[in-house]
């Protein structure tokens, strides 16, 4: 069920009626082709609130909007979007554009995610699940030298050569030996990102009808890059080591209908590490049940305490594995530049798709780059940013013993982002979600990595201001303590 996202408040000063504003905007909204045909409204309390407004105001609105045939009631499902006959009224020579925001083929995000990524950017918000640095962390030092640097040797922004800038490259080469992974410039693709990575991948070298095994739950569920291009994902279950790779046989029909999409190093949602023998072990199954693999590394550099094992890749003799790393995780998302491993065939075949769509990764952020690694500060800065996010792990594992420990389960990460927090008691976690946001909370809910419902959270303690972290732990608990309606969980 997709619904609208409401991002404006009526003026309470004004000479016209806040119900009539209110009927104005949500025309005006469907007149544009900003909300389209079939999507729902909130309920009337959900809008009372987000137009801060009484609930009777709400009915007067939607009355009138029903009386011109734009929504209408769908019993317990709620209010659709029923017609744009306001845009016609206006204009008949004026494109309806809902038919064809529908008609495209990449699909929509879910709808938690969709209102994820527009709350992120409201004031106040405290983000307890976002998956970023926190700007405080930001190397302003490091990069003033950078920025100054490159003013005084770039000479130009021109476009770079299809597979990306060659320096940068290199020095990508040598340190991809330090992970055990030997390539060459000619097998590295410069990419805006490792999800544009994985889109190039989707539409350029994987056939229609692809199953794609990976992780239940993962970071993967919660997009739909493959899913638009007609795959289908397939959810394997994990144990404390990885991923349960024996499992693929019982699942699996034809030997050259699937691949394997794998976050071993610190996964993402669970922040689990696949151990060194799983990972010989799952490398051995895929090379006999010839099962190509995707391995997305943006966590491997992050580790806390021990050095993690090394990647799948750096087993991989005969081009087997992609691998996928980026920069987004361990210094500026903005930057958005990855890079992709793979054989000459399929780099140069994704280089070729990739310069069709944007003429290659932005150049300036290529430099940037180049010099960020290049700069003897720059492993001076990892090694600090490390020990800045252990404390803020510690600091929200604290809160968790102190507040969580007879609601829910958790596992203490030795690198990356991410708890993942399980709620031991069933809750309606959207309405967690939901009573979240009015406390300005704004959580990841474990149904969008998962492949069916759970009762988990991703939890991030890499964008959190510390500050923050033990009074938030502890509205949260508070919360969940309320849906469970139990007095055994009252907050002491």
């Amino acid at each position: 069920m997709k619904k609208v996202i409401v991002d404006w408040i009526p003026d309470k000063g004004s000479k016209e009626p806040v119900y009539q504003q209110i009927v104005d905007y949500i025309s005006s909204k469907i007149s544009n082709g900003d909300w389209v045909i079939g999507y729902y409204l909130p309920s009337e309390r959900v809008l009372a609130e987000k137009f801060k407004v009484n609930r009777s105001t709400i009915s007067v609105a939607l009355d009138i909007l029903k009386g011109y045939g734009i929504i209408e009631g769908k019993g317990r499902k709620g209010t659709v979007i029923a017609s744009n006959t306001w845009s016609l009224m206006i204009s008949s020579s004026e494109a309806n554009w809902g038919s064809y925001v529908k008609s495209g083929y990449f699909k929509e995000n879910l709808p938690t995610i969709q209102e994820i990524n527009h709350m992120e950017f409201q004031k106040g918000m405290v983000r307890l699940g976002t998956g970023e640095l926190s700007p405080k962390l930001y190397p302003s030092k490091m990069m003033k030298d950078v920025f100054v640097k490159l003013s005084q040797t770039v000479t130009s922004l021109n476009y770079l050569e299809p597979l990306g800038l060659l320096e940068l490259r290199e020095i990508l080469s040598e340190k991809l030996k330090n992970k055990g992974i030997q390539c060459k410039p000619s097998n590295i693709l410069i990419t805006s990102g490792s999800l544009q990575a994985l889109q190039l991948i989707s539409v350029s070298i994987l056939k229609q009808g692809l199953t794609i095994y990976t992780e239940a739950p993962s970071y993967i569920k919660s997009l739909q890059v493959f899913q638009s291009v007609g795959m289908q994902l397939l959810g394997i279950k994990m144990d404390h080591e990885g991923i349960q790779y024996w499992k693929i046989a019982k699942e699996r029909k034809n030997i050259e209908d699937a691949i394997l999409y794998t976050i071993p190093t610190f996964h993402n949602p669970t922040g689990i590490v696949m151990s060194a023998d799983r990972r010989r072990e799952l490398f051995k199954f895929c090379i006999d049940n010839r099962i190509p693999v995707i391995e997305d590394d943006a966590y491997g550099d992050i580790w806390l305490e021990n050095e993690p094992p090394k990647p799948l890749k750096s087993m991989d003799e005969h081009g087997m594995i992609i691998y996928l790393g980026t920069i987004s995780k361990v210094l500026a998302p903005g930057l958005r530049i990855g890079w992709l491993v793979g054989s000459e065939s399929i780099v140069n075949r994704l280089g070729d798709v990739k310069m069709q769509t944007d003429y290659g990764a932005s150049s300036v952020s290529q430099w940037i780059l180049k010099e960020v690694l290049s700069n003897t500060n720059y492993d001076q800065y990892l090694k600090e940013t490390k020990i800045a996010l252990k404390n803020r792990r510690d600091l929200m594992i604290s809160a968790l013993d102190k507040y969580f420990k007879e609601l829910a389960v958790w596992e203490t990460p030795k690198g990356g982002f991410y708890i993942w927090l399980v709620l031991k008691r069933e809750i309606s976690m959207e309405k967690l979600f939901q009573a979240a946001i009015k406390e300005g909370i704004l959580l990841n809910i474990g149904s969008s990595y998962d492949f069916n419902k759970n009762n988990a959270l991703r939890l991030s303690y890499s964008y959190i201001d510390e500050k923050d972290i033990i009074d938030n732990i502890k509205k949260l608990s508070i919360l969940v303590r309320n849906l469970t309606k139990n007095s055994l969980f009252e907050v002491k």
